[in-house]
């Protein structure tokens, strides 16, 4: 007698090995399996090279000083934002992997159904029909709750693995202590903008930022005092900038923030709404170089223009 078939194609009698074996699984099986291995080997790969980074002295000079510290000379880590996007890779096949196992779980439960209908109508004594549908439906859903709890987990791995690349790479792009930017993360957004400034208007300001008498905070009042201060800034600035403006920690109390599609005018009316505020909540001031991007201007050129205004702006405040 021929065997019944259910959705599919699939005979659904037997001991059900054929599910197991069919070619379509075994092949997404092996491509699953070969698309993890390389992707581990990737990451292993990107993880010994980020380890043999040097790692960034903190102690270098004054941003001010020749071009050993200019934005230029630090890119962006290729390695790290290799290795990000990696992860990002691996979280989501654990994501399409989780959704292909509940399909599967689901397929089975519409042969066990299938089979169940199949024996109903065959000529076999009723007990052994009964006994026969009770063992077939019993291992189905055994094997669709397998699936369907692996699936579950794969979501949470992928779901911890999706929060600790959030936290690495915040820890990677944004300056501990402010929240800023930073120096070689700001490079590549200031970069970013400029490009962004000459495809609209070709507006464009870089504001060189520097706490007014930052020495005596610290030596009066302890670096805690001075951290509360820099916290400050930035939060103040981040309050009267726009959202999108990157504020990026240049070294020390200095710091570099980028306004697009807007004049010079507008920006120092900004920043000097910021240095009130800066002085109502912690007592000090600042002092602000301004400079408007030119035709086929570098950042490192309209950097060094601001830093030379902000050298003018510190004279004028006696600083």
């Amino acid at each position: 007698m021929r065997r019944p078939l259910a959705a599919g194609g699939v005979p659904v009698s037997g001991s059900g090995s054929g599910e197991l074996h069919h070619p379509r699984i075994v092949g997404a099986a092996e491509a699953r399996a070969t698309r993890g291995a390389r992707s581990a080997a990737e990451i292993d790969e990107t993880r010994r090279g980020i380890a043999d980074l040097p790692a960034q002295d903190p102690s270098r000079g004054s941003p001010r000083a020749p071009e050993a510290n200019s934005i230029s000379r630090l890119s962006v880590p290729t390695s790290l934002t290799r290795f990000a996007h990696l992860q990002v890779n691996e979280a989501v096949e654990r994501e399409a992997v989780a959704t292909k196992r509940d399909e599967t779980a689901r397929l089975r439960d519409v042969r066990a159904e299938a089979l169940d209908r199949s024996i109903a109508a065959s000529d076999a004594p009723m007990a052994d029909k009964l006994e026969h549908v009770r063992a077939r439906a019993s291992a189905a859903r055994v094997r669709a709750a397998a699936d369907r709890d692996t699936a579950a987990q794969d979501r949470a791995d992928a779901a911890d693995e999706r929060s600790l690349l959030q936290a690495e790479v915040q820890s990677a792009h944004l300056d501990d202590l402010t929240g800023a930017f930073r120096r070689e993360m700001g490079a590549l957004a200031l970069a970013n903008e400029i490009d962004r400034a000459r495809r609209a208007d070709g507006r464009f300001v870089i504001a060189f930022v520097d706490i007014d008498g930052m020495k005596r905070v610290n030596d009066r009042d302890g670096h805690a005092a001075g951290d509360h201060v820099l916290k400050t800034l930035v939060w103040t600035m981040r309050s009267k900038l726009r959202s999108f403006d990157p504020v990026v920690r240049y070294g020390g109390d200095e710091f570099v923030c980028g306004l697009g599609g807007i004049d010079l005018d507008e920006v120092e009316r900004r920043f000097d709404l910021i240095d009130r505020a800066l002085q109502d909540h912690v007592g000090v001031g600042i002092s602000v170089g301004l400079a408007g991007l030119e035709a086929d201007e570098t950042l490192d050129r309209l950097t060094a223009r601001a830093d030379a205004a902000l050298l003018d702006a510190k004279k004028r405040r006696g600083q």
